[in-house]
């Protein structure tokens, strides 16, 4: 499945399948509990990416003008990438992994970088996810809290 990066705001990219910030149909077609867990925080250099996930609560942002956690609203199926410590958003959102490939000098995430927004900070050349590779799941044995 692609997922098209709806709007960059410098240090935070946000995108979901339908490319308008308004989430799409998760994989469990319903409401799934967040999987947030303490000790995994937003930092560099990890690139993080994190899942808004389904929380029941809370209403999907159109606008988005300053980085902040209201901005990043939960909705079904929305991620994000940041490229810089964002503790503001520590243990709010079920952190899924971390940009290997393509954060690099030069790479894909550099890329995203020049790409112009408009006025509503949305990319004017669109930005869409291809794929994403799971390398490995090192919690993946461990029962969730």
């Amino acid at each position: 499945m692609s997922a098209t990066f709806h709007t960059s705001l410098g240090d935070i990219k946000t995108g979901d399948p339908t490319g308008t910030g308004k989430g799409g149909q998760s994989i469990w077609g319903g409401e799934f509990d967040d999987e947030i867990r303490a000790t995994l925080k937003v930092r560099l250099p990890s690139n993080s990416v994190q899942y808004t996930g389904n929380r029941r609560y809370g209403q999907p942002s159109s606008e988005y003008q300053q980085v902040t956690s209201e901005h990043l609203s939960p909705v079904l199926t929305q991620f994000f990438i940041t490229y810089s410590k964002q503790p503001h958003l520590d243990g709010k959102y079920t952190i899924i992994g971390k940009v290997i490939d393509g954060a690099e000098l030069g790479g894909t995430l550099e890329a995203m970088e020049k790409v112009a927004n408009d006025a509503k900070h949305r990319p004017i050349e669109p930005i869409i996810t291809k794929n994403v590779t799971i390398h490995a799941n090192p919690i993946a044995q461990k029962a969730l809290p």
